[in-house]
């Protein structure tokens, strides 16, 4: 196994795995690059992202420049004379000069099965889509949003009731060593990219705040897998008399009635197909409970209606 002499670019928790895979394996990982610390909890202290904080741990310099396209940043990174650069869930585009500066490029690891899902949600977009399966792709990066040709890729089955983050750690897990072989084999000459079939190309856009907002006229099944999707994150949230409240968790369940409306007195809603059943909320200010405890504190008799107006 040939020993390189790595960059590598990452920033969140996903990123960690691989990371210490590199390392376990006795590549030289020359510098480690990642988004500046952020405020956090209560306080909003400056903390560092998990990729720098286990880098750290690890005796390694971290970077994190707030943009790669100055000419300073650029010779700072090709003064590195790494023979690859690792990209995983970094935060920031990679213009050319970075992408050409490593001996054999830049690789990452996507956690999609590419040409589908492209860009930035690709774990939270294929719940959200119902897929039946995704996994990642070690792949070499071009110029374009996650085009460049594939190295390697592994599947994984998406299960009835998984959640994104029981997805995004079996992804986590598995990218790790297909990473560190397809980055083995690519510099051993054993493997060549293979180009992305220009058919089922998908985009997984950005999440913002409005993909959470629940619609009742929606199918059970479709809400379900959302809030599947969404919790924890940017979290899927409805209005009941002016507050907004946190739908954590639910389940289809059989029922039909006045999308919106409540079936019993025991949590089960009615959708534009199918019923669901809450099982974990949270008020404004308040912890998450179950639906038992949050009924003790705001019913929600039968023929509530839990649509509200539109939220701000």
């Amino acid at each position: 196994m040939t020993k390189l002499r790595l960059a590598f670019m990452g920033t969140p928790d996903f990123a960690v795995p691989s990371l210490a895979a590199l390392i376990a394996a006795g590549h030289e990982i020359v510098c480690v690059y990642s988004q500046p610390p952020r405020p956090a909890g209560r306080g909003q202290k400056l903390t560092p992202s998990p990729v720098q904080a286990f880098a750290e741990s690890h005796g390694l310099p971290v970077r994190h420049p707030v943009s790669l396209k100055t000419s300073e940043a650029q010779a700072d990174f090709a003064a590195l004379n790494a023979d690859a650069s690792i990209v995983v869930a970094y935060g920031l585009l990679l213009p050319k000069p970075i992408l050409d500066a490593p001996k054999h490029g830049c690789f990452n690891l996507h956690a999609s099965l590419l040409p589908r899902w492209r860009g930035a949600a690709p774990i939270q977009r294929a719940l959200m889509a119902g897929d039946a399966e995704t996994g990642v792709c070690a792949m070499q990066m071009d110029i374009g949003l996650d085009t460049g040709p594939v190295l390697a890729r592994e599947t994984v089955a998406i299960g009835p009731r998984m959640t994104v983050s029981e997805l995004h750690d079996e992804l986590a897990r598995i990218g790790a060593p297909l990473m560190l072989r397809a980055v083995h084999d690519f510099a051993d000459g054993k493997i060549a990219p293979q180009p992305q079939a220009t058919e089922g190309v998908t985009y997984a856009a950005k999440l913002s705040r409005d993909d959470g907002r629940i619609d009742w006229t929606k199918s059970a099944v479709e809400i379900d897998r959302l809030v599947r999707a969404l919790n924890p994150g940017v979290g899927t949230v409805f209005e009941l008399n002016g507050e907004r409240i946190k739908l954590l968790a639910a389940e289809p369940v059989s029922g039909s009635g006045t999308p919106g409306t409540m079936l019993d007195d025991a949590g089960t809603v009615a959708c534009g197909t199918g019923a669901l059943r809450l099982l974990k909320l949270q008020r404004p200010s308040k912890s998450p409970v179950v639906i038992a405890d949050f009924l003790r504190g705001l019913p929600l008799p039968q023929g509530t209606s839990l649509l509200g107006t539109r939220l701000g």
